[in-house]
């Protein structure tokens, strides 16, 4: 087995996670797979081999000159404040150089250097949910996806905000080497396995807040793993040692939404994981879920989604999926 080289971008002003996050997926992969090759070798790169002041006022110091690589494997940009003020010659590198190379991946706004230098011209993509405006108005040749927390569009793959690389990153480890390695590197890490890049860029764990008292901290975790458990207010309340008034009221200012719709809302979002990065069958999902019946799930989709779990599937699932359990 040879080793696959990733090279990531350094320039000033650029985002620490976006770099170290996939970095670290990367890095993690020599325990898990090879015969004692390095599965990947990671470099990194600046115009002239200079150290770079990232966002932040980290100073990471570049293994090489930029004008000095060799086509990688994987080409890895990421995003941050500095893309706005990034170096023209920057651009101009990635114009020359990243057709030839065999992935090309942008983490965040990395997203606008590969766009500046045409690389997403005609090509789905995706951002920062919060500058997915702006690069669908400044480059109007893209079609900017603004829900995905990744798109992969032949050999170019652009991801969301910041952690969103690391699931992008898990994906190009799992493509090489299977599940098996990057479901040992995500608990390693201790991330999701893989989330799939149609999934909404913001999830029930984020637009929830984490409660900060520990008994309803556990409980929002307890129930998300255990959704086919008794999750009513009334035995949640009972877990947390609590009244059932002193629960919902305390649960609602902590996490700011009512317990009972925190629970639609993590057993929605398994679902949609189910239905996308599965073959398993509506009815089995129905039950993992913790929804019962697959007219119950159903509801719950049109309510909150306004679409059925079969059209959910259709519309979103991953190819491996494809054309299974679709009953």
């Amino acid at each position: 087995m040879r080793s696959r080289t990733v090279l990531v971008l350094l320039f000033d002003g650029a985002q620490p996670l976006d770099v170290a996050g996939p970095l670290d997926v990367f890095s993690a992969a020599a325990h898990f797979a090879g015969d004692g090759t390095p599965p990947y070798v990671v470099r990194t790169a600046s115009l002239g081999g200079v150290t770079v002041r990232c966002a932040g006022g980290l100073h990471v110091v570049p293994d090489l000159d930029l004008g000095d690589v060799e086509d990688p494997d994987i080409l890895l940009v990421p995003g941050g404040p500095g893309v706005e003020a990034a170096d023209d010659r920057l651009v101009a590198w990635l114009r020359e150089r990243a057709p030839h190379v065999e992935r090309v991946v942008s983490v965040c706004t990395g997203a606008f250097l590969l766009a500046g230098a045409g690389l997403l011209d005609g090509r789905r993509a995706t951002t920062h949910w919060g500058s997915c405006d702006a690069l669908a108005s400044r480059f109007p040749l893209v079609a900017v996806d603004p829900d995905p927390i990744f798109v992969r569009d032949g050999a170019v793959s652009t991801s969301a905000g910041v952690t969103a690389g690391v699931d992008l990153a898990i994906a190009l480890v799992e493509e090489d080497f299977g599940s098996a390695v990057a479901h040992r590197i995500a608990r390693l890490l201790v991330v999701y396995l893989r989330r799939p890049g149609n999934q909404a860029q913001v999830s029930v764990q984020l637009s929830a807040q984490i409660a900060r008292s520990d008994p309803l901290r556990e409980i929002q975790y307890w129930a998300a793993a255990n959704l086919t458990a008794d999750l009513s207010i009334p035995a949640l309340a009972r877990r947390a040692g609590l009244s059932t008034r002193q629960f919902s009221r305390a649960f609602t200012e902590q996490v700011g939404i009512t317990p009972g719709r925190y629970v639609d809302l993590a057993r929605l979002e398994a679902a949609q994981h189910a239905l996308t990065d599965t073959g398993d069958g509506v009815i089995g999902i129905a039950r993992r879920c913790g929804y019962g019946t697959p007219e119950a799930m159903r509801r719950a989709f049109v309510r909150d989604l306004d679409i059925s779990p079969t059209q959910y599937r259709h519309r979103f699932a991953n190819p491996s999926a494809a054309g299974k359990g679709l009953r």
